[in-house]
């Protein structure tokens, strides 16, 4: 006698939670908090599809060292001549918008990959010294710049959103990592 197979329905999507949501770290003159999660590409365009990307994304991806681009929610970072990593974090479809370019190109969805970091205050700059070679004085690293750098022994995506606020993506396997670290440098800033 055979037994009838189960059916399970399958959900149509996953809750996204990052880890470590709900985490923060407060110490006089900073803020370290887990960001909510965003949408997030790799992107890899020849200098002949940059044009037919911009158009696509609804912004122009920057074309400097250092540089970002910012157009309500969707963020793009220069991360070397042939290389951005693009941000949405409303919830738009970035993968659909570059489907719509003409020119070559590899995008691929890293959303799941990274976790983000708000780092804020006046003492924001002195926590992510701790662990982060970068200058991150606002002469050389103004508002809007950006940069693949490491913290500690991770590496990440560092984002000055103003003079006293940053933002850090690293890969999900690092978030334990660098949120101890982070949260080392807040309290020794904080002293």
């Amino acid at each position: 006698m055979a037994k009838a197979a189960k059916t399970v329905k399958a959900e149509s999507s996953a809750e996204r939670r990052p880890a470590l949501a709900g985490q923060e770290v407060s110490a006089s003159g900073v803020r370290v908090a887990v960001l909510p999660p965003a949408n997030r590409v790799s992107l890899r365009v020849p200098e002949e599809a940059v044009a037919s990307l911009s158009r696509a994304l609804g912004l122009t991806l920057p074309q400097k060292p250092k540089t970002s681009v910012a157009k309500a929610a969707r963020m793009a970072f220069w991360l070397g001549p042939d290389e951005w990593f693009v941000l949405d974090t409303a919830g738009g479809d970035i993968l659909a918008d570059c489907a719509k370019a003409k020119g070559l190109h590899s995008a691929v969805d890293v959303s799941h990959r990274n976790v983000a970091f708000a780092v804020s205050g006046p003492a924001a700059a002195a926590t992510l010294s701790a662990g982060c070679p970068q200058d991150l004085s606002l002469q050389a690293f103004a508002t809007g710049a950006c940069s693949r750098t490491v913290f500690g022994k991770a590496e990440i995506l560092l984002y000055r959103v103003s003079e006293q606020e940053f933002r850090v993506e690293c890969w999900r396997s690092f978030s334990d990592y660098v949120f101890g670290l982070l949260s080392e440098g807040a309290r020794d800033a904080a002293a």
